[in-house]
């Protein structure tokens, strides 16, 4: 394995190949402040031109964390079909590449091909990928998954509805909850973030999504993003939920920090295919976000789209329904600008995707980075046009409980019509029952929640 090269009379030596995957990375402040980037454009080039000639094989014999200290590097070991990584071992970084661009390669094949791949892999292509790559190869890619609707499906673009609210008013989250549901974004999930993450909070509020869904007859899912040992004790209590979420790490000390691993989580999902509301299979809902193992002291010197793809490959092990970066959620610190935000958010859906999850992103930022929401809607239309199969949505853009900001409601309805893009099909047919849609776009009376309440 060569860990050197030379450019314009200049050698560039490596250590291992974990400090060649960092410096081949592009720019993102979260690896300048962990020291992990390369200190030059010429020496990122450099990185880049040795990972190039790195094999597959390479890759998966030195895994960014050791397989004997990390359980996240053990399940995505041990969970790689030999018979079709004994195909693509000997593939270079770089020839890789080339198939997953070549006209002759469908997505049909890049998904069997996933199987036979780490994360380490799945990071390594992404860095010698340019913005448009990414977004080609992604758009080749669709991954379905069934909760009691299905995403994934080639010509659609879903929406979770966010209805978040400052003290879990449960009135504050109907009003919210159902002026989404006008301007047709839902159809992914009915999904909040709480702010008491107590099993009477998490129940009340799932009771209220149940009845909204039961009284309006919607085919969607819900779920209450508490920590996951709270949900589960709230369906053990007979909560009605559909499917159960936690925040995932790239590595266990990342995850030990979140309160949790691998055998809590196989719990969580075996509860939910016994005693929760949806149909299934896919019951699980994870969210992550490039940085977040560096915030925790748990990335072990490991660059922030490796330590990411990491946590695909964690999260495939339960079949999830819904997968998303919260891409500019965690700040300045790990992105720094809208430059690197956008970047971000298509590294993380072509690795979602590449990986083999059911993938989507939340388009976000803070206001104490260099972004905007005109930036943000920018990468929106990357990511409707790459085939991500759903975004997020929160009032006006504006989270006042999380803080950020984010994709408006009526940013749903926009994003279909200028992409050619259909909301999940029987989401789409309540939708055109309630009057909200007509002839495939918003009618006349969409964004009129009252419309909910003569009915």
């Amino acid at each position: 394995m060569r860990l050197k090269t030379q450019l314009s009379g200049v050698t560039y030596s490596f250590k291992d190949l974990n400090e060649v995957l960092a410096k081949a990375n592009e720019e993102k402040s979260g690896d300048r402040l962990a020291g992990l980037a390369a200190a030059t454009g010429t020496e990122m080039v450099a990185a880049k031109e040795v990972l190039a000639d790195i094999t597959l094989a390479d890759l998966r014999n030195n895994p960014a964390v050791p397989y004997e200290d990390d359980e996240v590097t053990r399940l995505d070991q041990d969970s790689v079909n030999d018979a079709i990584y004994a195909g693509l071992k000997n593939l270079s970084v770089a020839e890789f590449r080339e198939w997953l661009l070549s006209y002759e390669t469908c997505g049909e094949d890049i998904i069997r091909a996933s199987r036979g791949l780490t994360a380490e892999m799945v990071a390594a292509v992404v860095k010698v990928m340019s913005n448009l790559d990414l977004i080609y190869a992604a758009s080749k890619i669709n991954i379905t998954a069934h909760c009691n609707t299905t995403i994934g499906e080639p010509g659609v673009l879903a929406f979770r509805l966010q209805p978040n609210h400052t003290t879990d008013n449960l009135d504050g989250i109907r009003i919210s909850t159902l002026e989404g549901l006008s301007y047709g974004s839902g159809d992914a999930l009915i999904g909040l973030n709480p702010v008491n993450d107590t099993v009477e909070s998490l129940s009340n509020i799932l009771k209220m999504f149940q009845e909204i869904k039961e009284t309006y007859q919607i085919p969607t899912q819900n779920c209450v993003l508490g920590h996951v040992t709270t949900q589960m004790e709230a369906v053990r209590n007979g909560a009605p939920a559909d499917m159960i979420f936690q925040s995932i790490a790239g590595s266990e000390k990342g995850n030990t920090a979140f309160g949790l691993n691998a055998q809590l989580l196989a719990e969580a999902q075996d509860l939910m295919l016994k005693e929760g509301t949806a149909t299934g299979p896919n019951v699980m809902y994870f969210e992550t976000g490039q940085g977040a193992e560096l915030s925790s002291g748990a990335h072990h010197g490991v660059d922030q789209v490796t330590m990411e793809a990491r946590c695909y490959g964690f999260a495939k092990q339960f079949n999830p329904f819904l997968v998303n970066t919260v891409v500019g959620f965690i700040g300045p610190e790990y992105l720094y600008d809208s430059q690197q935000v956008i970047r971000a958010g298509l590294e993380d859906l072509f690795m979602g995707k590449l990986t083999g999850v059911s993938m989507g992103v939340d388009a976000c930022y803070t206001n104490h980075m260099k972004a905007d929401q005109n930036d943000i809607e920018n990468l929106s239309v990357l990511l409707g046009t790459a085939g991500c199969n759903y975004l997020i949505t929160v009032p006006q853009g504006d989270d006042i409980m999380l803080n950020y900001q984010s994709l408006g409601y009526h940013e749903a309805a926009t994003l279909r019509e200028l992409l050619n893009k259909k909301p999940i099909s029987l989401f789409e047919c309540w939708l055109e029952k309630m009057g909200i849609y007509e002839n495939g776009r918003l009618s006349q009376g969409a964004g009129d929640a009252s419309i909910f309440f003569g009915k």
